[in-house]
């Protein structure tokens, strides 16, 4: 399959809306502010071709390195050595919907557009003791290619995956579920998801 086209915007500033997450500093800015309460589409099939992926990283996401049980923070990320983790989880979801998008040859060719609002894995310190709950979300509007038309309004995507702790960590890391390779696995099966309109494919407006 070819190459699906990136593209990163790691410094985009977005206007905050007025909804709050439950979970730290989370940020709530919607792509696309004219289609704020709009009806989640309904689950149904899809006939798309994916030709590109832009993610946009706001520049008001916080980062933590701390290695404490829970940072307070937007982005933690331990799965890559330490570097731009923005950088870092955009290439995650390339990866990850390009996966999702392999073999779909469908008539409408589509752009994904991908607006992270939390990437919140384990530190060390939580991964080697308890475990807890990978905590990933993101707003996501399809458009058509060509047009660059709205075919699917911004949503919030829910994408959360129970995190393994402690001995079971452990066990999985020696038989290379990495926390990133158990993400990207995950991530690529909600993509097909959104892009054939399989279970789960109409989520929450964004808000």
């Amino acid at each position: 399959m070819k190459r699906i086209k990136l593209a990163i915007a790691l410094g985009l500033g977005m206007v905050v809306s007025a909804c709050s997450s439950f979970e730290g500093p989370t940020r709530n800015a919607p792509m696309q502010a004219p289609t704020l309460g709009a009806a989640a589409p309904q689950a149904q099939p899809r006939d798309y071709r994916l030709e590109a992926v832009r993610f946009a990283a706001p520049a008001d996401l916080t980062v933590s390195e701390a290695n404490s049980f829970y940072p307070l923070a937007d982005i933690v990320w331990r799965g890559d050595p330490l570097g731009d983790r923005k950088a870092q989880i955009g290439e995650i979801f390339e990866t990850a919907i390009t996966r999702g998008a392999d073999g779909l040859e469908g008539e409408t060719p589509v752009v994904a557009d991908i607006e992270l609002a939390r990437f919140h894995s384990l530190t060390e310190r939580t991964r080697y003791t308890f475990g807890g709950t990978h905590s990933i979300k993101f707003d996501l509007t399809i458009r058509d290619a060509e047009t660059g038309a709205v075919l699917e309004p911004t949503r919030r995507v829910d994408a959360d995956l129970p995190a393994l702790g402690g001995q079971a960590a452990v066990m999985a890391e020696q038989r290379g579920e990495t926390q990133k390779a158990r993400i990207l696995a995950h991530l690529s099966a909600l993509f097909r998801e959104k892009l054939t309109g399989g279970p789960g494919a109409g989520t929450t407006p964004a808000s």
